[in-house]
């Protein structure tokens, strides 16, 4: 077996290592690291969540003295700068004893970015990069995405019949999609950093927009997104279970400067938080959103509203990445509610394609997805 053979064997097992730490490491990034010496794994670990102990250190710690002459596989460049919670990690690299370090990505992070490898190269240690690269950048493609834009990655959900349609005239939506769909939809929120809905889905619908197992969904997952609401004229009912039940999740409820103090005051005192987002014509500007949520340390945001806000998510193309599950049935007529809403384009030029498109079964539902 040759070195670059086995490195990629190695650094497949980090990678799997690291996809451990998927809903917990957030805003951190998932990394996973292995200490290998003479064939044989002396240390391995993950990031399991920001100020805790990064992978590489655990991974040394664990190997103890084994680790002096031995290769540590490590699925993102060991960090070198102190603005954080826990020391930098290339120091503790040298003090082991490391032989060679084998990265798969670098760091996109402004204050690593090829700091970290530059560090091990003065120390005169063998380094390789690039090793897994691909797969490493897809696993933290959302803290990539945060890192470059200062906004989360953005992935636009719908529960939708074969025609398009997520609810009927009446506005009736439950249950569209079949049980294993929707067990596929709490997973995805117990790994997210933030649901966003708009006015309209919660005074339709008063959903918790919690992360729920077991059956019937009624046992609350350890983890559960921030719950993000767009209301800008302070319109959601203060009965609302997302406003009553914030011992399990957290709410935040973007309005606007022309909702009154009163109402503001309100929801402050069901210890809600409200934040003055910047209007046009009366409604939230989404970019100035995403921006404060990039601030506050939010990477990835599922989006589980009405069309109305999925339609102006993809205007302002925001959007980054779709999941459609499409149940076996039909609505038809024309006062259904279609995913998107507002006014369709002129020409079939302008129609959104998706890009690494694919598909799969979830019990009768068919799942489509791809990025924009």
């Amino acid at each position: 077996m040759t070195t670059r053979t086995q490195d990629l064997a190695y650094m497949t097992l980090a990678l799997r290592l690291a996809e451990k730490g998927r809903g917990t490491a957030s805003p951190n990034p998932m990394v996973g690291a292995l200490v290998v010496k003479g064939g044989r794994i002396v240390g391995q670990a993950y990031h399991h969540r920001a100020g805790r102990p990064h992978a590489e250190v655990l991974a040394i710690r664990q190997a103890g003295i084994r680790a002096r002459g031995a290769t540590l596989y490590v699925t993102l460049e060991p960090c070198c700068h102190t603005q954080k919670r826990t020391p930098p990690c290339v120091p503790d690299i040298i003090r082991a004893g490391i032989r060679r370090v084998v990265i798969a990505m670098t760091d996109p992070n402004p204050m690593v970015k090829g700091r970290g490898t530059a560090a091990i190269r003065r120390a005169k240690l063998a380094i390789t990069t690039g090793v897994g690269r691909a797969q490493a950048e897809a696993l933290n493609r959302t803290y990539r995405h945060w890192m470059m834009t200062k906004r989360p990655h953005v992935t636009l959900k719908a529960g939708m019949t074969l025609d398009g349609q997520i609810a009927t005239s009446t506005g009736e939506s439950r249950w569209i999609t079949g049980r294993q769909s929707r067990r596929e939809v709490h997973r995805l929120r117990s790994q997210v950093d933030a649901v966003l809905v708009g006015a309209g889905t919660v005074i339709a619908d008063n959903p918790s927009l919690t992360a729920r197992m077991g059956r019937g969904f009624m046992r609350l997952n350890r983890r559960q997104p921030l719950r993000v609401v767009v209301d800008g004229r302070g319109r959601i009912p203060l009965s609302a279970k997302i406003l009553s039940d914030q011992w399990c999740a957290r709410t935040l409820v973007a309005v606007t400067a022309s909702v009154p103090a009163a109402r503001l005051s309100a929801l402050r005192n069901k210890k809600v938080e409200t934040i003055v987002i910047p209007a046009a014509g009366g409604r939230v500007l989404l970019p100035k959103l995403l921006a404060e949520l990039g601030r506050r340390g939010v990477t990835s945001l599922l989006i589980e509203g009405g069309s109305e806000l999925n339609a102006a998510m993809l205007r302002a193309k925001l959007v980054d990445h779709v999941m459609m599950y499409v149940a076996p049935a039909l609505l038809g007529g024309d006062d259904a509610r279609g995913v998107i809403g507002g006014k369709a384009p002129v020409r079939l030029i302008d129609a959104i394609r998706l890009r690494r498109f694919r598909c799969r079964a979830v019990g009768a539902d068919i799942l489509i997805e791809g990025d924009l």
